[in-house]
């Protein structure tokens, strides 16, 4: 598949689900390869670093014992001062590597790779590890933050309605300019505000500035995905709140109702199909991950010459 070259608004999304259906394959093996420890350990924190939290939590609000939590909550203190670091890092490294994985990957297709394997991903993390790490806290740290700050004022708004109008174009903007910033630093010779700056600027125009605004096109195709998106993350995560709904409203051979489903067996079973579904919709997200990739090559008009002489020379090699 070429990547460089331009695109329109209905090509970024058959261009997307075509690009699964050549390397899809391929692409998860890796992914899960890469992710798989980290994707391992973070639903086992979830499960059993929170599970009693939220039991807990629940059960006393169910009793009307607050001061249970309050006092529950003080005597584990550590543990939950502990469980949110250890989840805060496994989240944070797991985003970074999630950018920067199809990051990678398609830079790896652009030059021409057919078949791509785990070491050639590795490979890349390694030789640009000081990139990575500056990218890690960058997006931690600066980025990330600054997009949810700017994400919650819009959502808050929606109180007064035009925080609903807001959210539909600050998201999709959000999200393709943190992509594009992951794509342009390890794709280029520009630093990490450098690219950020080219990341901000290439939603509303290309390099040569003479062309017309891509803006629409690229806000377009990220809605259409990430509507997509959220349907199919909405029904998976709907699977155990309909459990939990159904054991909650289900009496107990006794004839009374239960004060804390979330406690023994059941609970863990809650929550590791919640942590299933988020592990599914992480899967999900790659998808646009590629459809902001494409953009990203779509709007580097000044490459588009230069990858299709080289692609015409390497024809003229092959004969």
């Amino acid at each position: 598949m070429q990547l460089y070259k331009k695109r329109d608004f209905g090509t970024f999304i058959s261009d997307s689900f075509a690009f699964f259906k050549v390397h899809g394959k391929n692409y998860f093996k890796n992914f899960i390869l890469l992710n798989g420890l980290l994707l391992i350990l973070m639903v086992v924190v979830i499960v059993l670093g929170f599970r009693e939290f939220f039991g807990v939590l629940f059960g006393s609000n169910m009793s009307g014992e607050s001061y249970y939590f309050e006092q529950y909550f003080t005597d584990n203190l550590g543990l939950f001062i502990i469980s949110g670091i250890l989840l805060f890092i496994l989240y944070t490294a797991l985003m970074t590597i999630n950018f920067l994985f199809p990051v990678f990957y398609m830079k790896r297709i652009a030059e021409g790779a057919k078949e791509i394997k785990t070491d050639d991903i590795l490979s890349d993390f390694k030789t640009n590890r000081k990139k990575v790490i500056k990218a890690y806290f960058g997006l931690s740290f600066l980025v990330m933050p600054v997009a949810t700050v700017l994400f919650g004022f819009s959502y808050f708004l929606i109180i007064i309605l035009i925080g609903i109008v807001l959210i539909l174009f600050v998201a999709p903007t959000l999200f393709n300019i943190i992509t594009f910033l992951c794509y342009d630093y390890f794709n280029g010779n520009r630093g990490f505000f450098e690219s950020l700056s080219y990341a901000i600027r290439a939603q509303f125009s290309y390099p040569n500035g003479r062309e017309k605004s891509p803006y629409w096109k690229y806000w377009g195709s990220t809605i259409v995905m990430g509507i997509l998106f959220y349907i199919v993350s909405g029904v998976l995560s709907a699977v155990p709140m309909i459990l939990f709904m159904a054991k909650l409203t289900t009496a107990s051979p006794d004839g009374e109702f239960e004060q804390n489903p979330l406690t023994g067996g059941f609970g863990i079973m809650i929550f590791f199909l919640y942590g299933i579904s988020s592990l599914l919709s992480m899967f999900l997200m790659n998808v646009l991950y590629i459809n902001s990739g494409l953009m990203y090559y779509d709007n580097r008009t000044d490459l588009h010459q230069k990858m299709e002489l080289e692609e015409i020379e390497t024809i003229g090699i092959n004969e």
